[in-house]
């Protein structure tokens, strides 16, 4: 498998409507065009960066089409790129990055008054079909899950 460092310079030379920055971790900018990576880390996931990009995954609104997404770019890295560049792909390895975003989507979901899944009613805001409680999740997705209640089932017979 060839490291990061000699990937990026293929890439780079594959790809020139792109820009490949050294980062703290690995991910596509739409808006700048650019894939960050970790040095030390992975080819993989750098690949999966790529195809995050061939894809022109941009924005979403709600959190099922960041997994779609994931999903997407992941079958593309799989089945294009990593043949294209040799890197070999354990589907464990797809499955288990795979998983972090599904574990993300269900902790988000979880009704913060009585811990039941709730229902995404817009970007970053959830309901509770048990309670009837609402809340607000922060993105998350590289720091600390918040989840703020906005209403309770208590508040509704107001």
């Amino acid at each position: 498998m060839p490291s990061t460092t000699s990937l990026v310079k293929q890439l780079r030379r594959d790809f020139p409507d792109f820009t490949f920055s050294p980062g703290d971790r690995f991910y596509w900018s739409p808006k700048e065009r650019a894939i960050y990576y970790d040095k030390t880390g992975d080819a993989v996931l750098l690949l999966h960066e790529v195809g995050h990009a061939m894809l022109s995954h941009a924005n979403y609104r709600y959190d099922i089409e960041l997994i779609k997404m994931e999903r997407e770019a992941w079958d593309f890295t799989a089945a294009t790129l990593a043949k294209k560049y040799v890197v070999e792909i354990a589907d464990e390895k797809i499955e288990d990055m795979l998983d972090t975003y599904r574990n993300w989507l269900h902790d988000r979901s979880l009704c913060p008054n009585c811990g039941a899944n709730g229902i995404q009613i817009a970007p970053s805001r959830y309901s509770c079909l048990a309670c009837s409680s609402v809340w607000q999740v922060n993105e998350a997705r590289s720091c600390a899950l918040r989840r703020h209640t906005v209403k309770t089932a208590a508040n509704n017979k107001k």
